[in-house]
């Protein structure tokens, strides 16, 4: 009852066909082909620094700079209100466990 059965494997329908037989073949050695000739490498262009693209270039490393800053500050902020809330809501709860214990 709880013996597995293994399926037997069916026999193939259809048209079978035999693999095919592959004949060795010789090789002939041919001319050698040349490499060809290596075309120089194209020089990189030149990044000029003209005053108008330096103070661009000025300008958005500062405005990168303070809108970084004002995040870090947000995120510190948040956790330095967040910490004083919790401290703010342990004290309370002290005080009223304090405070219950003492009337009984």
């Amino acid at each position: 009852m709880f013996q597995p059965k293994i399926p037997t494997m069916p026999q193939p329908s259809g048209l079978v066909i035999p693999p095919a037989v592959v004949q060795p073949t010789t090789i002939t050695p041919g001319t050698p082909v040349s490499a060809p000739a290596a075309a120089p490498e194209p020089s990189r262009p030149v990044v000029q620094l003209t005053p108008g693209t330096a103070v661009a270039l000025v300008g958005a490393g500062t405005a990168v700079v303070l809108v970084v800053g004002t995040v870090l500050v947000s995120l510190l902020l948040a956790v330095a209100v967040t910490s004083a809330s919790v401290a703010v809501c342990a004290v309370v709860l002290r005080s009223l466990i304090a405070s219950d214990a003492k009337r009984r």
